[in-house]
């Protein structure tokens, strides 16, 4: 295939990147770099970028940029739930524009389109601007399947953990923060009583179900990439240590998340292969001194 992935200098997106380029297809990628996960150390030589914000990627400019691309992996987007408080029309014009700008693209193209929408929908799309404008670029996705008979399909992530993902900064993961942490000897924070849960899905788990949804018809529909399985943030923070120190519950955020896999999996037959005990474990053995 052609693939162009949106957010390719990302976490997500350079290891979705890194696995289409060892399948054998053709990558081009379009990043701005403003995500605190996003880094330049992740190009490739044998793969094709444009640095520029994906709101632009239908300007005249850029027509040269574009290939006859089989699908667009659209990840480009403001994350995190917290950051969005404070910047909510920077969310809203970045996550829902940018998504309607690369389905445009995709109509013209004749391009299938994978889009990676948040977990976050399911506390509720009015808990914060963040979720708002997440679930609002998977209408954008559907309502372009309607109109247009695009394939179109939404996959949610579920918070996603492993190799490049952020452990400082607002953008962090969980278990990159709880990391950095724990090899820094310092008690892991825990937001609220910790009792909150949530599905935690490795990033290799998240790329193969990203492409495995490529190579379906998609007909607008949201489907899931998680485990299945949920652990409370005090149950995880036992799985590093037992050094925890309780900080304030922080707004907008859901009680509970947890994934249903099973249409992903008759779709696709795709399934996760990692899960957060074992990996932990595995962290620990290789990253841990021990006496």
């Amino acid at each position: 295939m052609i693939c162009l992935v949106t957010g390719g200098l990302g976490f997500v997106g350079s290891n979705l990147v890194d696995e289409l380029v060892n399948l054998g297809h053709e990558v081009h990628v379009w990043d701005n770099l403003c995500s605190e996960s996003s880094s330049t150390t992740y190009r490739r030589d044998d793969v094709k970028y444009t640095i520029s914000d994906v709101r632009e990627i239908n300007n005249p400019e850029f027509a040269g940029s574009h290939s006859r691309y089989d699908v667009i992996f659209h990840l480009a987007a403001f994350a995190r739930i917290q950051p969005s408080f404070e910047d909510p029309l920077g969310y809203l014009s970045n996550d829902i524009m940018g998504t309607a700008a690369v389905c445009e693209l995709a109509r013209r193209l004749g391009s299938k389109v994978v889009y990676a929408g948040s977990s976050s929908a399911y506390g509720g799309p009015m808990l914060n601007p963040y979720a708002f404008a997440k679930f609002t670029g998977e209408q954008v996705c559907e309502m372009y399947h309607k109109v247009y008979g695009m394939s179109t399909v939404t996959a949610r992530f579920f918070n996603v953990y492993g190799p490049r993902q952020p452990k400082t900064g607002t953008w962090a993961t969980v278990i990159g923060v709880f990391e950095n942490l724990t090899k820094e000897g310092k008690p892991l924070t825990v937001t609220g009583d910790g009792e909150q849960r949530r599905d935690f899905t490795h990033i290799s788990d998240i790329v193969r179900g990203f492409i495995a949804l490529s190579k379906i018809e998609g007909q607008g529909q949201v489907l899931n990439l998680g485990t299945g399985t949920n652990y409370s943030i005090n149950e995880v923070a036992r799985m590093f240590g037992d050094q925890v120190q309780y900080i304030p519950k922080r707004p907008g955020e859901a009680w509970i998340t947890l994934a249903d896999i099973s249409e992903t999996k008759k779709l696709t037959g795709w399934s996760p292969n990692i899960h957060l005990p074992g990996y932990v474990l595995q962290w620990k053995m290789h990253n841990l001194k021990t006496d």
